[in-house]
């Protein structure tokens, strides 16, 4: 349903929303998402040009959350990286369907819909407060706790 530029600005802030308020380099949240640094770095670039991560250079640098993961939702994490796709045209592009949606594509646009929704009103806080693991990616605490250093780059 999302692609996989969302599914990494998602596991990015929800990560980032974890770590408040220590900023983590591109290295450190890619390793911690099991994401492409190169490609990671670019994600974050757009998820900073929207406001919703901000980044700081330096020593102690790195990206952190612009906003409160209360005031944060899912959609506008997977819309300020690949806006969510809604079906407002039959994909065959039939012109007696021109007027409307054909019934199975209204269907589908109103599944479409009811997910949107859902994205909308759910918070990143909400996530980081459900119970259960995040994730099974190793994050860089539990890396630096087993032995192995995390990355010893602090730029971005």
């Amino acid at each position: 349903m999302f692609s996989q530029t969302a599914e990494y600005a998602l596991r990015a802030v929800v990560f980032l929303g974890n770590q408040v308020p220590q900023p983590c380099t591109t290295a450190e949240l890619a390793n911690a998402i099991g994401a492409p640094p190169d490609y990671l770095a670019k994600v974050m670039q757009g998820l900073s040009r929207i406001g919703i991560v901000k980044s700081q250079r330096g020593l102690h640098g790195g990206f952190k959350l612009a906003k409160d993961p209360g005031e944060l939702t899912i959609l506008d994490v997977v819309n300020a990286v690949d806006a969510f796709q809604r079906v407002d045209r039959c994909p065959l592009g039939r012109p007696s369907h021109n007027s409307g949606l054909c019934p199975l594509h209204r269907r589908i646009d109103n599944v479409m819909a009811a997910a949107e929704q859902t994205l909308h009103e759910t918070t990143i806080q909400e996530v980081l407060q459900e119970p259960g693991l995040l994730c099974t990616l190793p994050c860089v605490a539990e890396t630096a706790a087993v032995g192995k250093k995390a990355p010893k780059s602090r730029r971005k």
